[in-house]
């Protein structure tokens, strides 16, 4: 019998907030972690061509495959070879392909907790074990080497995301480095999930390949490139397992698609337009950081990257799922509970996204301030 797993609870706010919407009410969806902004302009174009001469099938693009290689290059100087990577149906799919290539049913995988609901649950359905470690203030919400170097039984394999979800922190170089020879000395294999590359408000972010040339690497088009609902990804493989993660991918889902694909290619050189959607989201973030304070949010995750704020709402509740379903029934702000990243202290946390226009985030902003402190506190 398969492994029973917990609902994503943000998606169920998410069909309500759809409901409401379609009652006629005005919905500020800050509850998924997805651009408001469609695919680069010059993408989708390029998609219409495709669509308008090619009858497409089942593909791997080369031509993508080479140029995600020399992204890695010019963007942390690291060469990765072609044969190394595979494109992938987002980055749900790499995630499972690196999990199953890399682990055996009951191994244990250490995670940060908070964080990304699908981990945990990927893999129980993996039948593997999640070995969540509690990341508070004291580590900025993130795995530490040290965290790691106390596990006992040590586990087998790792999962790091940085800028991370729901926190959009990000680990430092060092710290990295010191993870990494950590994950050597147990023996443990690192998943680096880099879906948030390219969303920065200051802090480097660095690739784990410069540190560890034998982890996976799970990237997105969804997130930076804005191409959620294209279904893109891509997986870098270990040297060793490169074989094994083409064997998986073809038996488990053949091929991305390819229309998505050729637009992929041509979003990777539409640098002007995406970093514009950048500046978008850092003002987004000033706007929020300046009004949490006045919806009595002072205690947030440091936002160094993503497009998230992970907010300490225990000063109003301790069912923050509830909490949630309120604030969307009577503001129309639909906002993520904590306690789909954090089971246990997730209770008293709540997520927003900010990756939404501006004028729509001054908006949501002007009906969450008034409802916020008219809550009564605990």
């Amino acid at each position: 019998m398969g492994q029973d797993i917990s609902p994503f609870q943000a998606i169920a706010i998410s069909r309500r907030a759809h409901e409401m919407k379609a009652e006629g009410r005005r919905i500020f969806h800050m509850e998924f972690g997805q651009p408001s902004t469609g695919a680069p302009s010059a993408a989708i174009a390029g998609a219409h061509t495709v669509l308008d001469t090619e009858a497409m099938g089942y593909w791997e693009s080369v031509p993508l495959k080479a140029r995600i290689a020399r992204h890695y290059l010019d963007s942390y100087g690291v060469d990765v070879p072609v044969h190394r990577i595979a494109i992938t149906c987002g980055a749900s799919p790499a995630l499972v392909l690196a999990l199953s290539g890399a682990f055996n049913p009951g191994d244990r995988i250490a995670l940060a907790r908070p964080g990304y609901v699908a981990y945990r649950n990927t893999i129980r359905a993996l039948n593997m074990v999640p070995v969540e470690i509690s990341c508070g203030e004291a580590e900025r919400f993130q795995l530490t080497a040290a965290a790691l170097a106390a596990l006992d039984p040590a586990p087998q394999g790792i999962i790091l995301a940085s800028p991370a979800n729901p926190t959009g922190t990000i680990i430092d170089a060092a710290e990295l480095a010191a993870i990494v020879d950590s994950a050597r000395k147990i023996g443990a294999r690192i998943i680096s999930d880099e879906i948030y590359h390219g969303l920065s408000y200051g802090p480097k972010v660095h690739s784990l390949l410069e540190f560890d040339p034998s982890a996976y690497i799970v990237n997105s088009f969804s997130k930076y490139f804005s191409m959620a609902g294209w279904r893109l990804g891509w997986l870098v493989s270990p040297e060793e397992n490169t074989a094994r993660t083409a064997a998986y991918i073809g038996n488990l889902f053949l091929t991305a698609p390819s229309l998505a694909q050729h637009a992929g290619l041509i979003a990777m050189d539409s640098r002007e337009e995406l970093d514009a959607n950048v500046a978008v989201y850092r003002a987004n973030r000033a706007l929020l950081l300046d009004a949490l304070p006045r919806l009595g949010l002072e205690r947030i995750a440091p936002p160094d990257g993503a497009f998230y704020i992970y907010a300490d709402i225990a000063r109003y509740t301790d069912d923050s799922l509830a909490f949630c379903l309120r604030l969307l029934e009577e503001t129309g702000v639909a906002a993520a509970p904590g306690v789909d990243f954090d089971p246990v202290e997730g209770r008293r946390f709540m997520r927003f996204s900010f990756a939404l226009s501006t004028a729509e985030t001054k908006d949501a902003l002007a009906r969450l301030e008034p409802w916020f402190n008219a809550q009564p506190k605990r």
